[in-house]
């Protein structure tokens, strides 16, 4: 799987290359800058793009917006962005083309490796990674202000939070310790109280999910 990496940080730069090479990726750029990163994202044509919110010359969201460019001119272009801090705003943008295949993560996870390579692949994927301290920040800002979020049940709520960072049924079922089954049924409820149409496709209920929580910013 061919990756471009962006990070200004030469050490976790390297680190990072290191890691993924570690784990059978082919690192066909490794940047630090903005012009670099769009350069490398126009020319080599990677499988998944990993990002650093904020690069030079700017300093701002100068990755984001080169990551944000490049999937307007190559639909679906796998994006992992890394950010130091929570900020919604750079994942309602990433999630703004409803067309998946991206994630944000804040770069704290990038120490658990096997957290760090699975978001990656799933991206690669066409799937979606959510940091969970972001899904934890739109749940709590939605709950218990009388919108339907405030009905779900505790399990509902755990299951809920999963489902955002972009696991599947069988992952969830795994996490929680009980069937899948019973995880379905958790999800049709969800997807009930939330006013949000049942869907079997990962993707999808994720983008639908984080859409809906993050309606009425």
């Amino acid at each position: 799987m061919r990756v471009v990496l962006a990070e200004d940080l030469f050490l976790l730069r390297d680190g990072l290359v290191r890691l993924l090479q570690a784990h059978d990726f082919e690192i066909v750029a490794a940047v630090e800058s903005g012009p670099e990163l769009a350069a490398a994202l126009a020319e080599l044509q990677p499988d998944v793009a990993v990002v650093d919110v904020r690069l030079p010359p700017t300093h701002t969201d100068e990755g984001l917006q080169c990551a944000l460019d490049a999937r307007r001119k190559r639909p679906g272009l796998p994006v992992l962005v890394l950010s130091q801090h929570v900020e919604r705003l750079y994942a309602r943008e990433l999630l703004a083309d409803g067309s998946g295949g991206v994630g944000y993560l804040l770069k704290d996870r990038v120490f658990d490796a096997e957290q760090f390579v699975d978001a990656v692949r799933r991206v690669a994927a066409g799937g979606t990674a959510m940091d969970p301290q972001v899904i934890q920040q739109l749940l709590a800002r939605q709950a218990g202000d009388g919108r339907p979020l405030a009905r779900l049940t505790p399990r509902e709520r755990e299951v809920l939070e999963l489902m955002a960072q972009g696991r599947s049924n069988a992952a969830i079922a795994g996490r929680l310790v009980v069937t899948e089954r019973a995880i379905a049924k958790h999800t049709a409820n969800i997807f009930a109280k939330l006013g949000l149409e049942v869907s079997d496709d990962d993707n999808r209920r994720v983008l639908a999910v984080l859409a809906y929580l993050d309606h009425g910013r």
